[in-house]
């Protein structure tokens, strides 16, 4: 039985996208079949994690929702490309397909001016999902809240909430998280990313949990390596052994413990 899974934040800067990839890359290491959409449409980026650059794609999300291509031609397997520091592929028994949007000016243009049937969205999820045999399906969300996040939000199994521990993050989770309660969303967790290391890991947890009655499945803190990395690839290819890569096994465990 396929999963789909929202990860979303109410603010943009929270380290979705590099979260999101790494949580996949570790779910297919262990020989599952990924999808990952970015519907983060105004401000997309995650294919430049995985290494796929702008003219490696003949279709995008933009020309699905435009009736130009059916979602899974605009799905790339992004698995069989992933490299190693030294350059050689990284090998793993599963399977990663995304689809990407367009980095392009003039169609993001096009999608602010003339938007786009929300309801496309929901068919080319459930396309994928049958036509690419997938196990779990991730939503790279847009940012706050719109009818793009809210179709998102209705439609997972389970929803994931990135947030920094930061006032604004707080008030405005607060929001979301009232939003997917209303939704019946059957599953929620929060993951807090980019905490400064002289904060106390436990109280901050103990804060986070208290003040929305969900539970935190893992806590990030700002490290020199992810800045060093730069977006250019997948961080528990790099270094498998930091502390941030364990913490993304721990979330694993816990988003897929049944």
């Amino acid at each position: 039985m396929s999963e789909i899974i929202s990860i979303h934040s109410f603010r943009g800067g929270t380290g979705k996208s590099n979260l999101i990839a790494n949580i996949a890359f570790a779910v297919a290491s262990q020989g599952k079949r990924i999808g990952i959409v970015d519907t983060d449409i105004q401000s997309p980026g995650i294919h430049v994690i995985f290494g796929l650059e702008e003219d490696e794609f003949k279709y995008s999300l933009n020309d699905y929702l435009w009736g130009k291509c059916s979602c899974k031609e605009a799905a790339y397997e992004v698995s069989k490309q992933l490299k190693k520091p030294d350059g050689t592929l990284e090998e793993i028994p599963g399977t990663m397909y995304l689809v990407p949007s367009s980095l392009k000016a003039g169609e993001i243009a096009k999608i602010l001016r003339e938007g786009y049937h929300v309801g496309r969205l929901n068919d080319g999820f459930q396309d994928l999902i049958e036509e690419l045999e997938l196990d779990y399906l991730f939503i790279d969300t847009h940012p706050g809240l719109n009818e793009e996040t809210l179709l998102s939000i209705a439609i997972s199994d389970v929803f994931v909430i990135i947030m920094r521990p930061d006032r604004q993050d707080f008030l405005g989770t607060a929001v979301t998280l009232e939003v997917a309660q209303k939704l019946d969303v059957p599953d929620m967790i929060m993951l807090v990313n980019k905490t400064p290391k002289n904060f106390d890991r436990q109280q901050v947890i103990n804060q986070v949990s208290s003040e929305y009655n969900v539970p935190v499945a893992g806590l990030f803190q700002e490290n020199e390596e992810m800045l060093e990395l730069a977006s250019s690839g997948i961080f528990l290819i790099h270094h498998p052994d930091h502390p941030f890569s364990h913490e993304i096994r721990t979330v694993v465990e816990r988003l897929f413990r049944k």
